[in-house]
């Protein structure tokens, strides 16, 4: 249902968030709003804290953002919602494997089935209003055929032109957990799309975002995760040696890139791109607890458990194409951000919540 307290949307069509209470949405809410661009935030609301998120970004912004507090399953709400807008950036989502191996039909539902019906509503629509898809690294599957080196406390690859360039977009795609199908899926209906209907989409395939306003869980959002943890004296759960790695992305960098997205549609529709910190940025589990003890000078207690299934224990994206076809400046250190973040907990107390 359209939220009452909301203001109204102007004559100037705004562009549709969904997920936009989300982590990354509502940061790109912020900087769409910030740049005079009127937004229209549509999300259940249903993940702990992103009220928070949608208050701080009515506070900020409050003749720019309106919202729709609606499922994304909602075919007719959500058909409706990208009717009014001039472009739709694709956030929302069931984001852990975790929770998509314990219900896999809501995961296909909110993943698959919404995505498409936005895709064809969309379509039916007409009008070119440009899609942006937030897809993941988890389409390329676990990697397990990557032949893989310890080097102090982290996994690394044995060639070395992957080790210097990380996963590029001509890896050949293999889903693993529902989650990677459903995700992996939508990712392909959305490039479909662009090819058999003239759709102008483009996806993002997402390695590990991290920043102010994440709501870190063991399941999603780790480095948030760890540092919230740590930050009250608790334990951190690793799953594995804690030598596996990632590279890490500021959500500035990410939402500079979306922003990109957009700007060049007419030159990147149809097109998938690998979106994280790329090689200067990769750090396993380990580096980042041992950055974490010393930013707050106390030793982190950890414990082990299992691997979890799907789990890569090395992805960092070749994002060569990526800041080539949208003109990106270098990211940023991940010492910096990850420092940041930490200060930005501390400030904001928001160890339960980090809305």
């Amino acid at each position: 249902m359209n939220d009452a307290s909301a203001p109204a949307v102007t004559h100037r069509r705004p562009i549709l968030i969904t997920g936009g209470a989300g982590f990354i949405g509502c940061n790109l809410a912020d900087r769409l709003a910030t740049e005079g661009h009127d937004v229209l935030v549509y999300d259940a609301l249903s993940r702990a804290g992103v009220e928070g998120n949608l208050r701080w970004l009515r506070q900020r912004h409050p003749q720019r953002v309106s919202s729709v507090i609606a499922d994304v399953r909602d075919g007719d709400a959500l058909a409706k919602a990208a009717g009014e807008c001039r472009a739709v950036f694709h956030f929302a989502a069931q984001v852990a494997v975790t929770t998509s191996l314990a219900d896999p039909q809501e995961d296909f539902a909110i993943n698959l089935q919404a995505t498409v019906q936005l895709l064809e509503a969309m379509r039916r629509q007409g009008g070119g209003a440009p899609l942006i898809f937030a897809s993941t690294n988890k389409v390329y599957g676990d990697l397990a055929d990557v032949q893989l080196e310890k080097h102090d406390d982290a996994w690394l690859p044995q060639d070395a032109a992957l080790r210097q360039s990380g996963i590029g977009e001509d890896r050949s795609l293999e889903f693993h957990t529902p989650y990677g199908c459903s995700k992996g899926a939508a990712d392909q209906y959305v490039l479909d799309f662009a090819r058999s209907f003239g759709l102008p989409a483009a996806v993002m395939r997402m390695s590990c975002i991290y920043g102010q306003r994440q709501m870190g869980t063991e399941d999603q959002g780790w480095v948030a995760h760890f540092l919230i943890r740590a930050l009250h004296g608790e334990p951190i759960s690793i799953f594995g040696d804690g030598c596996q790695v990632r590279d890490v992305l500021d959500v500035g960098d990410a939402v500079g890139a979306y922003m990109a997205a957009l700007r060049r549609i007419d030159l990147v529709r149809g097109r998938a791109f690998n979106l994280g910190g790329g090689p200067s940025n990769a750090i396993s589990l380990r580096q980042l607890i041992a950055r974490i003890e010393s930013l707050t000078g106390k030793r982190v207690a950890t414990r082990h458990e299992e691997w979890r299934a799907g789990d890569q224990r090395y992805f960092v994206s070749d994002t060569r194409r990526a800041t080539e076809a949208l003109d990106l400046p270098a990211p940023r250190p991940w010492r910096d951000g990850v420092a940041d973040l930490a200060q930005w907990l501390r400030v904001h107390g928001r160890a339960r919540e980090a809305a």
